[in-house]
């Protein structure tokens, strides 16, 4: 069932109705407040309104995030489990003048913080050939290699028979240090030994676990204070280069508005070489192993945990 409305009308009356609900999240391009429709603007007059009065719209939307948040955090005060998904929407209500909008977390310190802890996050590859097939050669090869996960497990059968290809056929997961090397040069070899029957590209999402610098999102709520200092993903980027991959990328916006945040991508390819071997195995583990080292130097004794029982070697505590 689809309802369509405005969340600064819908979600208030849901609430004043009482309907029972669980969770609460939004993706509303909140970051922009001109591709955020306000209460009473037609749809129709959307684009002409924002470009004549940008000014207007903008107090206008703002008034209505502030509705729509304010909402959220009705369920939250009636027991949902509420959080934002790091798109802005809370600052865009606090300027809309509702003074609670932070009163329920982004996703990442409420539930992703540990994993980034271990170094986890998003792992991708896609299949040059354009054939499915290798694509499902790889699902098993990481299920082999992982045999005791059982999340990535559930994950990568439940992808298979759900998620369908757009494109070039690829597929994501996540991994954590000392997994993502492993997975990278298995791909590798069966480059090499044509299982797959051209090379695979492997990178990753924006949201990871030491690339980021985005107060809003990844990195919000640090334990040091330490949300908005942007040297982490400049470092990641530079030790990815350094480490050999193939495309390294510095960008910002990330779902979360142009300025608001920075990220360092990188894209490695598994071509069947002997070089590409050594340059996945650096890379893989060295891009991972920045989430842990970027954790431990903000105070969390999980990343430390994790990188003194992996042997990651964390240089500002060296002589300590």
């Amino acid at each position: 069932v689809g309802l369509v409305g405005n969340c600064a009308t819908v979600l208030p009356e849901l609430l004043r109705r009482g309907v029972a609900v669980d969770v609460v999240t939004d993706q509303t391009s909140a970051h922009d407040p001109l591709s955020y429709l306000p209460e009473g603007v037609d749809l129709a007059d959307w684009q002409d309104y924002a470009e004549a009065k940008p000014e207007e719209f903008t107090d206008r939307a703002r008034v209505s995030m502030a509705k729509h948040v304010e909402a959220m955090v009705g369920f939250m005060d009636a027991g949902a489990e509420v959080f934002d998904y790091g798109n802005s929407i809370r600052d865009e209500a606090r300027q809309g003048g509702f003074d609670r909008a932070f009163a329920f977390p982004g996703f990442v310190p409420a539930y992703i913080r540990p994993l980034f802890c271990e170094g986890k996050g998003p792992f991708r590859w896609a299949a040059l050939s354009g054939d499915p097939k290798d694509i499902a050669a790889t699902d098993k090869a990481v299920l082999d290699l992982f045999p005791d996960n059982d999340h990535l497990h559930r994950w990568i059968r439940a992808a298979q028979d759900r998620v369908a290809f757009q494109g070039m056929p690829a597929r994501i997961c996540w991994l954590g240090y000392g997994e993502r090397d492993k997975a990278g040069l298995k791909f590798n070899e069966m480059v090499a030994s044509g299982e797959v029957k051209a090379p695979i590209v492997i990178g990753r999402d924006h949201l990871d676990c030491g690339s980021v610098a985005s107060p809003y999102r990844e990195t919000e709520a640090m334990a040091d204070g330490s949300d908005a200092i942007a040297d982490w993903p400049l470092l990641n980027a530079l030790v990815n280069t350094a480490s050999g991959a193939s495309w390294v990328s510095i960008h910002h916006g990330g779902g979360v508005g142009i300025g608001r945040s920075i990220h360092a991508g990188q894209v490695s390819v598994a071509d069947g070489t002997e070089l590409a071997a050594a340059k996945l195995e650096r890379v893989l583990t060295n891009d991972p192993g920045m989430g842990v080292i970027r954790h431990v130097d903000a105070g969390y004794d999980l990343a430390d945990h994790v990188a003194q029982e992996r042997g990651v070697r964390v240089p500002m505590r060296e002589g300590v």
